[in-house]
This record gives structure tokens, C-alpha cells and sequence, in this order.
């Protein structure tokens, strides 16, 4: 009866490290992009069952990708008070259960994302999770660029969305990558400069671990975060979106600056932190202006 017991303690436990090797919170990041870019690329009535199959093709790319960082990564994560409890530092899980479950979510997103998308939104969901597992990862530990790599792979959904409503890679899908891009900065870089101790305990190089008094890491993260005012207006300029989007993404982008010109004129944890909520709240709303805006083609 004990045993039994506990073996039926063991299902939502093992359940539970299972969607934790998949990163939520990166893979919901996903679907809101992958699904703005569908939106913006679609012409005429919304094509719903084909945008929810590119979504969940480019969900299982990413849940898989994550879970294979998880395997690279589990010696480090030891390693970092944030990532100690992760399933296999934690012990929840094994290494081969995880390398399986991310080979397995992986392929399966990349075989639907050809069937439902074609070769060129496959081609470019296998290009994110291989440039981040071969290169943005092993480069962690050897120069601060790893982080240029990790936006490039983190701005690729709402291309890979815009490409399969519209079957070509075009300005508007480059529109997006870019907004996606130098957003990841001002929000990486928050998160670093927070948990800049763990990182330089686990050998990972981020800015704020050879930045010990923050100077080129808030910089950064005021020039990027300006750069994203300018690259955050084109899409109205260039006939993707209306008025409103464009005074809108004014609005939301310029009150994202001051936040992190607010963070920088101390440099604590805390402003970190909040500088990291504004950053999560601000894309959103700025790809859901954007949507809402939408100008037809």
C-alpha cells in the first residue's frame, strides 16, 4: 500500500518537471509572437485552425528547445540559487528523460510546422532552436556577444507566424524580428544584472559579470531601449499600421526609457526588477497595438 502510494504521489510530481523542462513562461512568449505575426501577415478573414497549428508547431520547437537546454545545462544550473530546483539539478528527472522529451517535442513541432507552414517557417524554427542550443548556449561561458546570438533566436517566431499566412519572408516579417530583437536587451540584461551573482558562480558571461558597476550594462540597456522607440515606429511608417499604433508605440516606448533611465540612476536589484516587469508588460501591448491597428494590404 506504501508503495503504491507513493508511486502515485510520484505522476503529478514527474508531470509537474516535465512542463517545467519546457520553460512556460519563454513558450508563452512564443505563442504571443508567433500568433501577432500570423495576424499581421494574414490577409482578408482570419484563417484560425491554420494559425492555431503554426502557433502549436512553434510552441513544441520552443518547449523542445528548452528542455534541451535543460540537458546542456544541468552541471551550471546546479551551480545558480534560481536554477538549483530545476527538474534535473533537483533530481525529479534524468538526463536521458529529458534529452527524449526535447528531441521528441522538438521534431514533432518542426514535422508540423513543414506540413502546416511550409519549408521556409520549418526551416526557420529549426534555425532558432539550433542557433540557440549550439551556439547562444556553449557561448555563454566564453564572451558577453552570446546575448546578440540569444536575441536573433528570440526574435525569430513572429517571423516564422508572418511567413506561414503569407508564404514569403518579406519587410513586414523583418519589421517584427526587428522589434523582437532590441527588445530582448533592456529585458536580458534586467534579469542579468539581477542574478549577476549566480552567473559568475556558474562561469556564464553576461554583461553584468565583467560590468561590476553596471556602467556598460545600463547604458545598453538606455541605447537599446531608445533604438526601440525608432525601430517600434516603422511598421506605421511603412503602411503596416495606423495612427494609432504609431502614436501608441510613442507613447508605450518613451515611458519604457524612462524606466530604464529611472533604473539606472541607481542600479539596485530592485529597480532591476521592476525595469524586467516593464519590459514583460511592454510587448504586449505594443504587438497588441500593432494588431488592433492593423492596416489591410
Amino acid at each position: 500500500m506504501s508503495n503504491a502510494r507513493t508511486t502515485a504521489l510520484a505522476y503529478p510530481t514527474r508531470l509537474s518537471a516535465y512542463i517545467a523542462l519546457t520553460k512556460p513562461d519563454v513558450s508563452f512568449l512564443v505563442l504571443m509572437t508567433t500568433g501577432a505575426g500570423f495576424y499581421m501577415g494574414a490577409r482578408g478573414p482570419l484563417p484560425w485552425l491554420h494559425m492555431l497549428h503554426v502557433i502549436f508547431g512553434t510552441m513544441m520547437i520552443a518547449a523542445g528547445t528548452a528542455a534541451l537546454n535543460h540537458y546542456i545545462e544541468r552541471e551550471s544550473d546546479r551551480y545558480m540559487r534560481r536554477t538549483a530546483s530545476r527538474p534535473l539539478p533537483a533530481g525529479q528527472l534524468t538526463p536521458a528523460e529529458a534529452l527524449r522529451f526535447g528531441l521528441a517535442l522538438a521534431l514533432a513541432g518542426a514535422i508540423d510546422l513543414y506540413f502546416t507552414a511550409g519549408y521556409v517557417a520549418c526551416l526557420l524554427g529549426v534555425f532558432t532552436s539550433l542557433s540557440y542550443l549550439l551556439a547562444y548556449t556553449p557561448l555563454k561561458k566564453r564572451t558577453v556577444w552570446a546575448t546578440f546570438i540569444g536575441a536573433i533566436s528570440g526574435a525569430i517566431p513572429p517571423m516564422i507566424g508572418w511567413t506561414a499566412a503569407t508564404g514569403k519572408l518579406d519587410t513586414g516579417a523583418w519589421l517584427l524580428f526587428a522589434i523582437l530583437f532590441v527588445w530582448q536587451f533592456p529585458h536580458f540584461h534586467a534579469i542579468s544584472w539581477m542574478y549577476r551573482e549566480d552567473y559568475a558562480r556558474a562561469g556564464i558571461l553576461m554583461l553584468p559579470v565583467v560590468d561590476k558597476d553596471g556602467t556598460r550594462t545600463f547604458r545598453q540597456i538606455i541605447l537599446y531601449a531608445a533604438s526601440l522607440v525608432a525601430v517600434s515606429l516603422l511598421p506605421a511608417i511603412m503602411g503596416f499600421a495606423g495612427v494609432l499604433y504609431f502614436f501608441g508605440a510613442l507613447v508605450t516606448c518613451t515611458g519604457l526609457v524612462q524606466v530604464c533611465l529611472w533604473a539606472a540612476t541607481a542600479k539596485t536589484n530592485t529597480r532591476a526588477k521592476w525595469l524586467m516587469h516593464a519590459t514583460v508588460l511592454h510587448i504586449p501591448i505594443l504587438l497588441g497595438l500593432m494588431m488592433y491597428d492593423k492596416l489591410p494590404r
